[in-house]
């Protein structure tokens, strides 16, 4: 990227630009500030993969699994650091232009077709879990009173599709309608601090059944009995991958802010947050469910879980984390929106520019997200396939081929051995976790 400099720093460019239109001014704007960036990034690292990851430890055991989610931090920070280093000497201002740069036109066009997908299938993930909070969810035969059946019983208006269209209709659409990622700093620092309240509680109950005697000894590591139940031990790898997965707006937040070389210090900071949450998460969550965890961590609190107020706790940890996803959604549908409409209308103005066509796109996104929440009835299934595919791509094999591409000549030794390492973990964990997830589903 280009460095911006103190006289054209209120030159900002609105989420909806196209990418070639980034240094034309269209409102008059001072620049993000480093903390809100950070934020924002992090609300977008955090989102959903959070909840799956006790689930993780529960598979790998404590020990790998721990060690899994602080590599994977790591590798994607390498894979960011690369993303924009090859930015800068080739000028550009968004991953699809860094694509461009290294493999032209057709290079963009795939790197949008992998957001359009991979965002919308995080969107229906946060629907999913919108759905099981408030209206419930059924796993292997066992229903999960949701937060509205168990204040008010089962009714019409208490069932999944119903509220989820309501929460569609009241929240999202509003929310729908941010032209600039920095716009929703506020709602990222709520969302952040709700998704922290959701962990808190969880370590403070997990703590008092320390101190009571009633935590099992958790699993340190995996148990591993046939080929299938190694093959299984892969599916965690895109899960943990999907959880940290932000590249899709470095670039966006690199350009709102007030000084651009920033960005390499708001990556850091918010990806140390973020993991330190996450490690956080999946050891309180797992030691204080064991082998009972749930791949929705959430649905392990609809009953008693042995502390007094259990009922109080239950509620304040699956309010919380609904409002932290539902807030999450700009950081997600703002990119989301961008590339499509940059997949569709290459050559078109601007969309902030063009009202008609941004709320088509928008309503449209929406429904289409809606419908495939709805359609898609466990979390699990979403975040392996969504992780597998288009994760691995985004995260690190479309950053290491930009690399070893080197279409400047700036690539290190260093580099390349990293970008195929990047390559070969990505294809093998993938591969592996895909053949998994398809025999047990064909099983």
């Amino acid at each position: 990227m280009l460095k911006h400099n103190k006289e054209n720093s209120d030159e900002r460019v609105p989420l909806l630009s196209r990418a070639q239109d980034e240094k034309v001014m269209t409102d008059k704007y001072s620049g993000a500030s480093f903390h809100g960036s950070v934020f924002n990034l992090s609300c977008t690292i955090v989102g959903s993969g959070i909840m799956s990851l006790p689930a993780t430890l529960k598979m790998l055991g404590l020990v790998p699994g721990i060690v899994l989610i602080v590599i994977v931090a790591f590798v994607i920070e390498a894979s960011i650091e690369m993303l924009l280093r090859f930015s800068k000497a080739g000028s550009a201002y968004s991953y699809g232009d860094a694509m461009a740069d290294a493999f032209g036109r057709i290079g963009k066009v795939l790197l949008q077709i992998c957001i359009v997908i991979y965002n919308t299938g995080s969107l229906i993930v946060y629907m999913i879990i919108i759905e099981d909070v408030l209206s419930g969810s059924t796993s292997k035969e066992v229903h999960h009173a949701g937060i509205l059946e168990g204040w008010f019983g089962e009714h019409w208006w208490t069932s999944r599709a119903f509220v989820l269209v309501a929460v569609t209709v009241f929240i999202f659409f509003p929310l729908m309608f941010f032209e600039r990622i920095d716009s929703a700093r506020y709602i990222s620092v709520i969302s952040v601090g709700l998704a922290i309240v959701f962990l808190l509680v969880v370590i403070g109950v997990t703590t008092f059944k320390l101190v009571d005697g009633s935590i099992e000894t958790p699993k340190w590591f995996p148990a591993v009995t046939d080929s299938t139940s190694f093959l299984n031990l892969f599916t965690a790898v895109p899960v943990v991958v999907f959880a940290y997965i932000c590249h899709y707006n470095v670039h966006t937040i690199q350009n709102e802010l007030s000084d651009s070389s920033l960005i390499q210090g708001v990556v850091r900071g918010s990806l140390a947050l973020c993991a330190v949450v996450y490690v956080m998460t999946g050891i309180f969550g797992f030691l204080l469910f064991g082998e009972s965890t749930y791949t929705d961590l959430l649905s392990n609190f609809d009953t008693d879980i042995g502390v007094p107020y259990s009922s109080l706790f239950n509620d304040i940890v699956r309010i919380s984390y609904a409002g932290h996803v539902i807030l999450v959604f700009p950081t997600i549908f703002l990119p989301l929106r961008l590339n499509l409409d940059g997949l569709l209308f290459p050559s078109a103005r601007p969309l902030a520019l063009d009202k008609k066509r941004f709320v088509l796109e928008s309503v449209g996104l929406v429904l289409i997200s809606l419908v495939g929440a709805i359609s898609i009835p466990n979390i699990w299934v979403a975040f392996e396939f969504t992780g597998a595919t288009m994760g691995g791509l985004l995260a690190f094999v479309f950053p290491a081929s930009i690399t070893l591409k080197d279409p400047h000549c700036i690539a290190t030794t260093k580099d390349k051995i990293v970008s195929v390492s990047m390559i070969i973990l990505a294809v093998v964990s993938n591969v592996m976790a895909i053949y998994s997830n398809l025999s047990s589903l064909l099983s």
